[in-house]
């Protein structure tokens, strides 16, 4: 019997045997792992063995380090006395030690683990901390033993909600001030501009501590340790835990695609090998990112990820994860200059099948541990399946970014004139997708806000938006970029994707780039920051940006526009005017730098009064006032068709809906 992947992309009966390959490797490696054990999340249970736990009668720390001839725990509790606490070497490369004592360790202590390995001595920080701060003198990271209290969680009912509006978000760098932001100034500043939006889920970047800021956190250290430089665990919890009460899904930024090359401080070369972790020689080294890559293979591996992101989901709350690099994670060459153009490239001998099955097995996983949860998968290849059921021969992911999209503006921003644009190529990229696979469509991102690149605003404005977005200032690049701000978040939300997703700051069009402190800059926090007065300022152009952003989610909630596909192309020509209808609504794009057009007519099937709910011309976003928000009836024309005529300014974007008669 055919899989469901197969009969819904005819494409793929070529590849029905790679498919098929597929689903043997998941179900015997699942098989391998449950042993006797029924569900995923009965095994997925690493951080509840290793680490440190405090028991009624002491401590037990344990450690895997097949590799390891000894080891031994030192720290403020021993006075530093390297050879005092050796640890017992168990079966499979497992350590043990027990501290008899409740108080035999202390939060806030100090810790470090030493590894013998062919003669050497090694320092190590262990593996499952749960938090590692950095000695403001000597800029060394060590493990703080720190037992997780039970947290008085208030969100037993928390759901997220279907349709997802994600605000990716950074901690550190969501303050105005220059300096690292904390978990309790984004929880009593920022959720509350997140709720006002209309934004239900965020996106928390940077979590996983990583010694290297700038890395956007994108290179773990300690994967079950909560970044120290944000604050405590307890204020991530609080976080978490007031987010849902505004109704807010929180996503945790999950970095298992690669790790860290540190040593000291990471789990690289814990036990002395490169190989414990990762694949061993060239093969565990990211060519382009400098860090080590997991060699998914080995069941020891799978574990340590996979109850990594149970401990994420249970400690913290967390309602899914947003999975970083996973093109990097689906090929042996990381996806680096390869264009996905046709089938045969998901399915060769540069596909990395034991990635494929783990990240089954972590879909399998978060669904077992809460069904509601949401995963999103950062792949530029577009793998089919990501996001089909594991059963219909997928791999189990929710949504996958739509990394296509900005792409595409960014393409069409800098090389070609807005006059030119191909509407037709615009429609087919944003719409474009696997049957029956959700996507996360937007504008930008994080990465497309980064020092050398530049968010679509300021791609657009440049310099003039140093001078020019005072209300009173005229001034025409200023004018055309705020009207295609406007228009391509309306439409890329509306098309793009099954969700939709914004960074920080972009809504309001937050000007410059993000440039992390580095002896570069002069450890400036200047760039490193969001300016969120300048959205607040009642002078200036950004609150126009702001509003329309609020007021455009506000309508693609009512009006049922993002999750569903039942779009319809009405109108695509040589006058510069897209329109379709989607949901229950009626989109109305003229992208024309100068032509308005007066009576222009609009097609539609079913006739009756048209009324404009959303303009982006109207004052208080900044435009003209051209737009009356007036019924337009349809009628019959000569040729047989039915629709309206309206006035259709230049660089402009219409939301209709036609309006119910009332019994």
């Amino acid at each position: 019997m055919s899989l469901k992947i197969i009969k819904m992309n005819p494409c793929l009966v070529p590849f029905e045997a790679d498919l098929k390959l597929r689903m043997q490797r998941y179900r015997q490696t699942k098989s391998a792992l449950l042993g006797e054990k029924k569900k995923l999340s009965d095994v997925a249970n690493g951080h509840l063995y290793f680490g440190f736990h405090q028991t009624k009668d002491g401590w037990y720390y344990r450690e895997w380090a097949p590799a390891a001839e000894k080891l031994w725990l030192t720290g403020d509790f021993c006075g530093w006395d390297r050879y005092a606490h050796p640890m017992t070497k168990l079966e499979n490369g497992v350590f043990e030690l027990f501290l008899p004592g409740t108080d035999a360790l202390q939060d806030g202590q100090r810790v470090m683990t030493v590894v013998l390995h062919e003669g050497r001595e090694l320092e190590r920080i262990p593996v499952y901390a749960t938090r590692v701060v950095q000695d403001p003198n000597t800029y060394a990271w060590d493990a703080v033993i720190h037992s997780m209290k039970p947290f008085p969680w208030t969100d037993a009912d928390f759901r997220p909600e279907k349709k997802l509006f994600v605000y990716e978000c950074h901690i550190g760098m969501a303050q105005e001030e220059g300096k690292v932001g904390t978990y309790t100034e984004f929880r009593e500043n920022i959720l509350p501009r997140i709720k006002a939006l209309g934004y239900n889920t965020i996106q928390i970047m940077a979590v996983m501590e990583h010694p290297y800021y700038a890395s956007f956190g994108y290179q773990v250290t300690n994967f079950f340790a909560a970044s120290s430089r944000f604050g405590m665990p307890e204020e991530l919890k609080a976080l978490i835990n007031d987010a849902h009460g505004l109704g807010i899904a929180v996503l945790l930024d999950v970095v298992h695609s690669h790790a860290s090359a540190n040593t000291r401080e990471g789990i690289n070369e814990f036990d002395g090998t490169s190989y414990q972790f990762f694949h061993e020689g060239s093969k565990g080294n990211h060519s382009a990112w400098g860090t080590k890559c997991f060699d998914y293979a080995k069941h020891e591996v799978l574990s340590f990820l996979l109850s990594n992101l149970k401990f994420w989901m249970e400690e913290y709350h967390f309602d899914g994860f947003r999975f970083d690099g996973v093109t990097s994670m689906l090929y042996h060459d990381h996806g680096l200059g390869t264009a996905f153009t046709g089938p045969s490239l998901y399915f060769s001998m540069n596909t990395d099948v034991d990635a494929v099955t783990y990240l089954q097995l972590a879909a399998t996983l978060v669904k077992e541990i809460n069904p509601n949860a949401i995963l999103i998968a950062e792949d530029m290849s577009a793998m089919p399946g990501m996001c089909l059921p594991i059963k219909d021969g997928g791999i189990g992911f929710d949504y996958r970014l739509a990394m296509g999209e900005p792409d595409l503006w960014i393409r069409l921003l800098k090389e070609t004139k807005d006059e030119d644009w191909d509407l037709n190529h615009i429609y087919y990229e944003l719409a474009n997708r696997w049957p029956g696979e959700k996507v996360i469509g937007y504008c930008e991102s994080h990465d497309q806000a980064l020092v050398g690149d530049k968010t679509i605003m300021f791609r657009l404005c440049d310099q003039q938006m140093y001078w020019s977005m005072h209300k009173d200032a005229q001034d025409l690049i200023v004018d055309r970029g705020m009207a295609l701000h406007k228009m391509l978040r309306l439409l890329t939300m509306t098309l793009g994707g099954e969700g939709y997703l914004t960074f920080m700051g972009n809504e309001f069009g937050h000007p410059e780039w993000i440039d992390f402190p580095r002896e570069g800059n002069g450890w400036s926090y200047h760039y490193c920051r969001r300016q969120w007065s300048l959205a607040d300022n009642p002078d200036l152009k950004y609150q126009y940006l702001l509003q329309f952003e609020k007021d455009m989610v506000a309508a693609a909630k009512k009006y049922r526009v993002v999750g569903v596909q039942d779009k319809q192309l009405l109108v695509q020509n040589e006058d510069h005017v897209l329109a379709y209808k989607k949901g229950n609504a009626l989109f109305l794009f003229n992208f024309d730098p100068a032509r308005s057009h007066d009576g222009y007519f609009v097609p539609v099937e079913e006739e009756g009064d048209y009324q404009v709910v959303l303009s982006s011309d109207d004052y208080c976003y900044g435009g003209q006032g051209r737009i009356f928000h007036q019924s337009y009836q349809t009628s019959l024309q000569e040729d047989g068709r039915i629709g309206f005529r309206i006035y259709l300014p230049s660089r402009t974007c219409l939301i209709l809906r036609k309006k119910r008669i009332s019994k």
